[in-house]
């Protein structure tokens, strides 16, 4: 037997009222509720995400629905950063302009 994972996609779901929270366990994972700013945070499957906003979508108790763009942010800092031996080089020529 083995583990296979399958991917995800975060749902941020605006409500009118936190009284629904319940019925939207059947869309996906509920994540994290947030009774000041009245938002639902969902995992769905990222194969099953655009129906399962269009479904969230048409529910009357739902004011709007958005996804998370963290899969289509790329997560490589490494070429925006620097690496440390190029930091130091670019310290160095920085103090020999002045």
């Amino acid at each position: 037997m083995t583990l296979t994972v399958t991917k995800r996609q975060g749902v941020v779901v605006w409500l009118y009222s936190l009284r629904q929270v319940k019925q939207l366990r059947r869309y996906g994972l509920v994540y994290y509720t947030s009774k000041r700013m009245k938002y639902v945070y969902l995992y769905v499957d990222i194969d099953q995400a655009e129906m399962a906003v269009e479904k969230l979508k048409k529910l009357h108790y739902v004011k709007r629905v958005s996804l998370s763009q963290r899969p289509n942010i790329d997560m490589d800092f490494g070429a925006r950063v620097g690496k440390p031996e190029e930091m130091i080089t670019q310290k160095i020529d920085s103090e020999e302009l002045d």
